[in-house]
């Protein structure tokens, strides 16, 4: 497939010399126009990658945060297709971060899948995760996602053998998404040692940036995991943050001062 801007971005990274910050947030959460302010606020706040949540009812992987905005996003009007409007909107603002849909196919199911890639594609989208779609099911949507031209980004777990992260890996582009702790997110952080092996783990086979996700709540966290990593993944940690300000006038630029404190630590991470 042609370059995307997730290769392009992490391509840059690496010439850097440092590690990535992926953010992630839930469209419509609390409202269209406060995560369109926190969307297109993020990549001067220094995500260098954006996860954008696509509403759902039953986000079963997800921890108790991530669910409650969810809910908040669906109260609020929120929809795949107003998911790919912010998009839109961002896109006239910025054409180079990344932007991947993080989320169930239930709701891509509904829309139509070559509907919705068309559609995300014309959007600005670049990659999308769909947590409960599995390499075996892929060729319903994955592949003809992958071949359209979005990156198709897999988790993979401390439960993934070496069989199963071969088969993980076969058609996984853009990046691999390690979740570093068994269960849901916002759950406990896992041990720098285990993540280190983790990642040298999946680099044996794959030549795709690794980032590292669930339970990084802290700027040192985020720090630690890049030092071993090609990206930290925060999600919870920020959604929680907005859920305890929602309504305040500040939400905006409580977050986004958060996320600055976050990519100051993965930015310094290997100074």
């Amino acid at each position: 497939m042609a370059e995307t801007r997730i290769d392009k971005r992490f391509a840059a990274l690496k010439a850097e010399g440092r590690a990535g910050l992926v953010t992630f947030f839930t469209a419509y959460d609390p409202d269209r126009e406060t995560a369109q302010a926190l969307l297109d606020g993020l990549p001067a706040a220094g995500a260098d990658v954006i996860e954008l949540g696509m509403p759902f009812s039953d986000p079963m992987a997800d921890g108790p945060a991530i669910q409650a905005a969810s809910l908040r996003a669906l109260k609020s009007g929120g929809s795949l297709k107003g998911t790919l409007e912010m998009v839109r909107a961002f896109r006239k603002k910025d054409n180079d971060t990344p932007i991947v849909l993080m989320g169930y196919y239930n709701p891509i199911y509904r829309y139509g899948g070559e509907a919705f890639i068309k559609d995300a594609l014309e959007a600005g989208v670049d990659g999308l995760i769909v947590v409960d779609l599995p390499p075996e099911e892929e060729e319903e949507f994955a592949l003809p996602a992958t071949k359209a031209g979005l990156n198709f980004i897999y988790l993979t777990a401390p439960t993934t053998n070496d069989e199963r992260l071969t088969r993980v890996l076969r058609h996984a582009s853009g990046f691999v998404y390690y979740v570093s702790v068994a269960g849901v997110t916002g759950t406990a952080s896992a041990a720098q040692t285990d993540v280190e092996a983790a990642v040298k783990r999946i680099k044996a086979q794959t030549d795709l940036p690794v980032a590292v996700g669930f339970g990084i709540k802290t700027p040192e966290q985020a720090a630690d995991v890049a030092k071993a990593a090609d990206a930290s993944v925060v999600g919870s940690a920020l959604v929680d943050l907005l859920a305890r300000n929602i309504g305040k006038s500040d939400v905006v630029e409580t977050v986004l001062n958060q996320v600055r404190a976050l990519a100051d630590g993965v930015r310094g991470a290997r100074q």
